[in-house]
């Protein structure tokens, strides 16, 4: 069994804010209560409506910002409280790309200087080695040895994106945050950068958590699948049982909405209700309670816990009673 790259038990994100005019204090529950594993060679996408608080479990896991409370340990090392020098060890082992590609480069700097920027703020490397390493890391996302004097605005959004990758792997982490990062590509570029990824994850070892709202996308993509829905986790485990069996109504209704998924069964399509509740004021009990067709008052009074069944997690009081056939899902 591969060794755990990132561990995360009962992650919490609380923003303590101001609202209205009178700026009464206020709570905003991000993410309550998220825990995850994700090994060496593997994928673990989390999915769900904006809102949901998937992005902000992604600049948790990148250390952009720490959790109000819960365990996160990146390589066997506590993320959460570090000491210096173990900060100095885990900026290099996780690294993230973003969803932008027009505005994640910086348009004043040529590439190679953009590749090498990492490697002159976190190593001894002389400039000749680091320019080697450079090169070298931008023939392995497919680009062309001239492409490294150039600046990114003569780059396609595709090819921006190849670059953000190479910059994230130039300190050779063991695991990588992809914020939606083919969301802002054409759908034909986003196949290429989606095989890519995984042939550098075979070829290099790497850990992602993958974030995303496509489940087309992570169809191709994740081995391991978080369903979140206002920072709490639905339904969670391997991408082949949640596509040929979703247990927890959000994610039959996620699938349900998503075009060109084989096997799934749109002829009873779950049509969500009403919008996304305010995360500074959750329904209590369960949260997707508000919008699901098949709630009843324990629903709405009692919050259902993480429970195995079926060979995965699912948040749901009423999941064996709403199971439905298994599809053929061709993956």
């Amino acid at each position: 069994m591969s060794a755990a790259v990132v561990e995360a038990r009962d992650l919490t994100q609380v923003y303590e804010i101001r609202r209205g005019p009178l700026r009464e204090p206020a709570r905003l529950h991000a993410v309550g209560g998220v825990s995850f594993t994700v090994e060496a060679g593997r994928t673990l996408a989390v999915v769900g409506e904006s809102g949901c608080g998937k992005s902000t479990l992604a600049r948790i896991v990148s250390l952009i910002e720490k959790p109000t409370s819960g365990e996160l340990r990146l390589g066997g090392i506590d993320a959460v409280n570090p000491s210096a020098e173990q900060r100095r060890t885990l900026r290099k082992s996780v690294q993230m790309v973003f969803q932008n590609p027009f505005g994640s480069l910086n348009p004043r700097k040529k590439i190679g200087a953009i590749l090498e920027a990492p490697l002159a703020v976190n190593t001894d490397l002389g400039p000749a080695e680091q320019a080697e390493r450079g090169r070298a890391m931008l023939a392995k996302v497919g680009l062309r040895p001239e492409h490294y004097i150039r600046y990114p605005h003569m780059f396609s959004g595709g090819q921006r994106q190849r670059i953000a990758i190479a910059r994230a792997l130039m300190l050779s982490p063991a695991l990588v945050v992809a914020d939606e990062p083919v969301s802002a590509l054409d759908v034909s570029v986003q196949a290429q950068v989606l095989n890519l990824l995984a042939d550098l994850q075979h070829d290099m070892g790497l850990a992602y958590l993958f974030i995303s709202h496509d489940l087309g996308v992570v169809r191709h993509i994740a081995h391991e699948v978080l369903v979140m829905y206002l920072g709490m986790a639905m339904e969670q485990g391997p991408k082949e049982r949640i596509f040929a069996q979703p247990l927890h109504p959000y994610t039959q209704a996620l699938l349900a909405s998503t075009p060109g998924i084989p096997g799934v069964d749109r002829s009873e399509r779950i049509v969500l209700k009403g919008e996304l509740p305010s995360p500074l004021n959750p329904p209590t009990g369960c949260v997707f309670s508000t919008r699901c067709s098949y709630a009843i008052d324990r629903c709405r009074t009692e919050r259902p816990a993480l429970r195995p069944i079926e060979g995965r997690q699912v948040s749901c009081h009423l999941a064996h009673e709403i199971v439905k056939p298994s599809h053929t899902s061709g993956l």
